[in-house]
């Protein structure tokens, strides 16, 4: 099979070829919040005839339509306060929408919550079957189910003491034992992958797996990785402000969510613009540099085929002073710099209001998210080899961008086509009695 195999193949199953499990179409939801409270029953009814009323509605979910295909690994992604949550209690029953339907083929065990109906004066043993109730299985079924929950968890010895007793690792492998071993067609996880130690993680990232591989599971993953979207899933939907604005293939949605996330950081440097209170300056910058910023020219989200583009604007107006600008890349989620140009690289030219455009290649690196800073820098007075910072940007006027491509890897930061470790010689050693 060729390298595109799997996606080919994900890529066949999205379009249709197996059963529709779950089929969401056109689901509306709202609630009433309220915003002045009637202190009795007079309150109310002038309230009432004034045409006040004491509530505004928010939409939390506006016209929500997909479909789960059987044997799917279907994500759902998008920032707090999106209309997740809602959608997932929609599907799991617990709320019912004003508007659209939800078909459900099969049992569907939800996990919205880890933990969620265990009682701490019970056993462990008895909070399995308390908890298998609980989401409608019969004493008989988790009696089917419990030797593998418990082995899975590696509670074996403590499943008759009190779950107050538990230390809280082993109660989220409880919980988590439950969630994935329940006897259910589909299964609903919210933000539930990182638990326990890192040996309890591989084992349930060895579970996923054989659960990628059966096609009679499925699966459906509410989470803030997109690491484990693109590690699990096979299509994924990405939500903002209650309704869908990405679908499909997962490592598309999985960037989409990335560069939305990339855009709300640009938006909140604009604080302030609109009428808001804000600091003199942004953190960073002062009267000598009241601007200082960059901004990104290219994609945020790019392949890393072609050099990077950004720019950075400054404002500086002391003619005559010579001033520096310093630029670093540093590796957001495997930390460190990947590049600096010293503090005397870059002597600037134009005074005032500047932008001033660079490219970085990025052939040599592996997939990943990466921040451009910059500092703005005057000579020091005392060593001439040295320079002053003056300014800097933060967090909030820096450039952040993400290389995804398919020819990179994830773990290190360079790629094989800007290192390799070759072999010069092998030595056989000598072999001692």
């Amino acid at each position: 099979m060729d390298k595109n195999g799997t996606a080919k193949d994900e890529a066949i199953r999205s379009r249709g070829e197996s059963p529709v499990v779950l089929s969401v179409k056109n689901v509306s939801k709202s609630f009433r919040l309220p915003t002045e409270q009637a202190t009795g029953i007079k309150m109310a009814f002038l309230n009432w005839t004034k045409g006040i009323k004491g509530y505004t509605e928010q939409k939390v979910l506006k016209d929500i339509s997909f479909d789960v295909h059987q044997g799917d690994f279907f994500g759902i992604v998008g920032r707090n306060g999106s209309g997740k949550s809602t959608l997932l209690k929609i599907i799991s029953g617990i709320y019912v929408p004003e508007q659209g339907t939800v078909d459900v083929t099969g049992k569907l065990v939800p996990f919205i919550e880890l933990g969620v109906g265990f009682n701490p004066e019970l056993t462990g043993r008895e909070n399995v079957y308390l908890n298998g109730a609980l989401l409608g299985f019969t004493h008989a079924e988790i009696d089917a189910m419990y030797d593998d929950i418990v082995q899975f968890a590696e509670l074996e010895d403590f499943m008759d003491q009190k779950l107050k007793n538990y230390s809280s690792g082993m109660q989220v492998r409880l919980a988590f034992s439950v969630a994935i071993k329940a006897q259910g067609d589909i299964l609903v996880l919210d933000e539930v992958l990182a638990v326990g130690d890192e040996a309890f993680q591989r084992k349930c990232d060895n579970f996923f797996a054989e659960v990628k591989q059966d096609p009679t599971k499925t699966v459906i993953l509410v989470t803030h990785s997109m690491e484990s979207v693109k590690k699990y899933c096979n299509d994924a939907i990405l939500i903002k402000d209650g309704k869908i604005i990405a679908s499909g293939n997962k490592n598309d949605v999985a960037d989409r969510y990335t560069l939305e996330n990339l855009k709300r950081k640009d938006k909140e440097k604009q604080v302030g613009e609109s009428g808001g209170k804000a600091e003199a300056y942004e953190t960073g910058l002062n009267k000598r540099v009241p601007i200082l910023s960059v901004n990104p020219v290219s994609n945020q989200v790019v392949d890393g085929t072609e050099p990077f583009k950004f720019e950075i604007e400054y404002q500086f107006d002391e003619v005559g002073t010579d001033f520096y600008m310093a630029i670093a890349m540093y590796d957001v989620k495997r930390g460190g710099v990947v590049y600096d140009t010293g503090s005397k690289r870059l002597k600037m030219k134009e005074y005032g209001h500047v932008k001033v455009r660079y490219e970085i290649p990025l052939d040599p690196f592996n997939n990943g998210q990466f921040r451009i800073v910059t500092s703005l820098r005057t000579p020091n007075p005392l060593h001439d080899d040295t320079t002053d910072m003056v300014a800097f940007t933060s967090d909030e006027n820096s450039c952040f961008f993400n290389i995804s491509n398919k020819r990179n890897r994830d773990y290190a930061l360079l790629s094989d086509r800007a290192m390799q470790v070759k072999e010069l010689d092998t030595v056989k050693c000598p072999r001692e009695d």
